[in-house]
């Protein structure tokens, strides 16, 4: 018989950013663990989730576990008897242990020979029964992002159970009987004000409000419907979804209200804070709060960072899109008294605005350049030196970009100044309170001091991107006048951190990533791989070249810890690059042929990717480029036998290889007549798809070679004549990159 199971885990207050992740975890793993005990569902399991509790429902679970048969594995046939066929002591054990008739074992094939088993049968168990295991399971299984320590411990053997925060209650019913189940605590913690957290059939409420009697009070339920029921009647909405539309609702009323609209899709800070607020509250208010209007004299960027980063609150607009002297507070309780609530915000948000204007004022009676000098006081890292030394390298770097990388030399003078002034607003006082606001506020005061538009743009936006995908942040009409300005000051930036921060030893490992090297990466290549739709001009720079470049900024010699360094940054850039490109959802066999191929990642050339990608993945599933792929690891096999110097040095000399058979002449003239197509390509970075067509027509001569033609023949000239032809081959088609790998099995 099919009954519901349902469990609440009542905790002390989750952080709202914990909570999607925690609420998907509960679902997986609680299946997972059903399954594995056979008792999967037939429904898949419902989960929800507030600050105060993560809830799960199985709508129908089956009573007991079906009953099944084990095969236990025993002795080898050959130590199960003796020479004269008489049971040994291997064979007579292994039955004792089972508790069975030693002629009630069978005999079993198996690659490794005959064995003797044993075929149990064993009884499944009441599910109210393995029910406890499976929840001491899923505590355990649940991943936070920190762990505490509440001196709890589960009976299964395992000691302490560590959790995101402490366990308060825990609902847990099975067709609407509890569960047995216990969360104990340690010796030493125990007291009459410390207990145990048994599992009963209770549930709470919202923590201050109540239709009658005590706020918090313990709520007695059988199913989930009642269950769910007497949580809204209680101030709780279980629901993710129902809370966020209510915000929404709420939002849009408060905001009509003072006759503007709340500021909800047109900023990536409240798109955020929409999809936070939900987690934040069980029961959800909105209340319109004001400030004087005299502070709209700020940056909206400073406006909006105090209203959203810090106080979680929404600003309003009017219908021209300026914003009003006002915000939109969500509250996790009733709006019985709105003036209060808002009062008590209008407060907070007067004192932060006026601290704000303080230092808006403060700042711009300080020029960038006394800026730029202060900045000897602040340390990048203590083996590179001032935040001054980073910006005279990278004013250095960013000049270079614009006039060798993008071929702007109109553009250099404004990609210097831009460099050079990047990291001046890490002394301002707005920064040191508002951090988020790095970079934005150098952008706002160079434009404030009358620089122009390429010059503060490039500031403004230089720290980014930091998203991978292609429409991240920044837009190509927010950068105006200033993208190429931009892409070398933020280009000179990431290469410099990477470069000295790897020569610093500082690699990020596992999670640890302290100074987000990752992020800089996934800028930087960003920039790269999308160069021409962001800045218009069709740069093609090798990795090698800007990495070299950044390394010479440094002004150093290359020691072999050095060399070490940079041969790790190779890697992690490669590591980086395979990222960026399956994020952006291309085959990871694909990624895997145009970036493993090349013993040094430094002689790729980004911006050529994404269209060899696009074409690859045309060509990559068509007949003839298959087992043209397929042949290519034979290829490349073979030509192995030919040392890569002896080749170079034959090719040097003009060495041509000969024609014994017919399938090799046909193969030569086939080099010979699709070489320069595909060579073509590489080296321009246009016309791939002419270069994927022209390489797909080496599949039936290759395929024919392969057929009629024994490469390692024992005649050496002819062996050194065929081998010479497979690098040769090897040499063109990696141009287009390793494509063997396109059919390799994906992993």
């Amino acid at each position: 018989m099919d009954r519901e199971l349902l469990l609440e885990i009542g905790v002390e207050e989750l952080p709202a950013s914990w909570l999607p992740g925690l609420t998907t975890q509960l679902g997986t793993r609680l299946q997972a663990r059903l399954a594995e005990q056979g008792l999967g569902p037939k429904l898949a399991v419902e989960t929800h989730s507030t600050l105060r509790r993560l809830t799960a429902c199985v709508g129908e679970l089956i009573d007991r576990q079906e009953d099944r048969d084990e095969k236990i594995m025993g002795p080898p046939v050959s130590a199960a008897f003796d020479a004269e066929g008489h049971p040994t002591n291997a064979g007579l054990g292994f039955a004792r242990k089972n508790n069975a008739d030693f002629d009630a074992l069978l005999r079993l094939d198996t690659p490794k020979g005959k064995y003797l088993a044993y075929e149990k049968h064993i009884r499944g168990r009441a599910t109210v029964d393995v029910l406890p295991e499976i929840l001491s399971q899923v505590l355990r299984d649940l991943a936070f992002p920190k762990h505490m320590h509440w001196d709890a411990m589960l009976e299964d053997g395992k000691g302490e159970l560590v959790f995101g925060r402490p366990i308060r209650w825990l609902l847990f019913l099975y067709g609407g009987r509890v569960v047995p189940f216990t969360i104990a605590r340690q010796p030493g913690a125990s007291s009459p004000r410390v207990q145990d957290v048994s599992s009963g059939a209770v549930t709470y409420g919202h923590r201050f409000l109540a239709t009658s009697g005590r706020a918090g009070r313990a709520i007695k339920v059988r199913t989930f419907d009642e269950y769910r029921k007497k949580l809204t009647e209680n101030f709780v909405l279980l629901s993710r979804i129902e809370r966020r539309d209510r915000i929404m609702r709420d939002l849009d009323a408060q905001a009509r209200k003072i006759g503007g609209r709340a500021m909800v899709h047109q900023h990536p800070q409240t798109e955020a804070l929409l999809a936070e607020v939900p987690d934040l509250v069980e029961f959800p208010a909105v209340v319109a709060g004001a400030f004087k209007p005299e502070f709209l004299s700020l940056p909206e960027e400073v406006l909006t960072t105090t209203l959203i980063h810090h106080q979680h609150y929404f600003p309003v607009v009017g219908s021209n899109g300026a914003l009003m002297p006002a915000f939109l507070a969500v509250t996790n309780t009733q709006a019985s008294n709105d003036r209060g609530i808002a009062t008590n915000a209008e407060r907070v948000v007067a004192a932060r605005l006026r601290d704000a204007r303080f230092f808006w004022e403060a700042d711009k009676k300080i020029g960038l350049e006394a800026r730029v000098a202060r900045l000897e006081t602040l340390l990048f890292h203590k083996q590179l030196g001032s935040y001054k030394q980073k910006a005279e390298r990278i004013e250095k770097l960013a000049g270079w970009l614009a006039r060798d990388v993008f071929q702007r030399p109109d553009a250099a003078d404004a990609a210097a100044r831009a460099a050079r002034f990047a990291k001046a607003d890490l002394t301002s006082d707005m920064v040191r309170e508002f951090t988020e606001l790095q970079g934005v506020m150098g952008g706002i005061y160079a434009r404030e001091a009358g620089e122009p538009e390429p010059v503060w743009k490039a500031i403004y936006h230089h720290y980014l991107p930091i998203a991978v995908e292609a429409e991240a942040a920044p837009k190509v009409d927010q950068l105006g006048q200033g993208r190429v300005t931009w892409a070398c000051v933020s280009l000179a930036d990431k290469l410099d951190t990477l470069v000295g921060l790897f020569l610093a030893g500082e690699r990020p490992t596992g999670s640890r990533d302290p100074f987000g090297l990752r992020r800089q990466a996934h800028g930087l290549l960003r920039i790269l791989l999308d160069v021409e739709a962001l800045t218009g001009v069709k740069a093609r720079p090798s990795l090698r070249q800007l990495i070299d470049a950044a390394f010479l900024a440094y002004d150093k010699q290359l020691g072999q810890g050095d060399l070490e360094m940079l041969l790790s940054l190779d890697t992690f850039i490669r590591e980086r690059l395979e990222f960026v490109l399956e994020s952006r959802k291309f085959d990871k066999r694909n990624v895997r042929a145009f970036s493993r191929w090349q013993v040094d990642v430094k002689e790729i050339r980004p911006s050529d990717v994404i269209d060899s990608l696009k074409e690859l993945a045309v060509f990559a599933v068509t007949p003839d480029f298959i087992n043209l792929a397929t042949a290519f690891k034979r290829v490349r096999n073979i030509a192995k036998e030919m040392p890569i110097e002896e080749y170079t040095l034959l090719r040097q000399q003009g060495f041509q290889a000969g024609a014994a058979e017919e399938a090799e002449k046909q193969l030569i003239d086939e080099i010979s007549k699709r070489e320069a197509a595909i060579r073509r390509a590489a080296e321009s970075g246009a016309g791939w798809h002419e270069a994927y067509k022209t390489a797909s027509g080496f599949a039936p001569s290759v395929a024919k070679y392969f057929d009629d033609v024994m490469v390692m023949d024992p005649n050496p000239e002819l062996r050194k004549q065929r081998l010479f032809t497979m690098r040769r081959l090897e040499e063109i088609i990696l141009c287009l990159g390793d494509i063997s790998e396109i059919v390799a099995t994906e992993s």
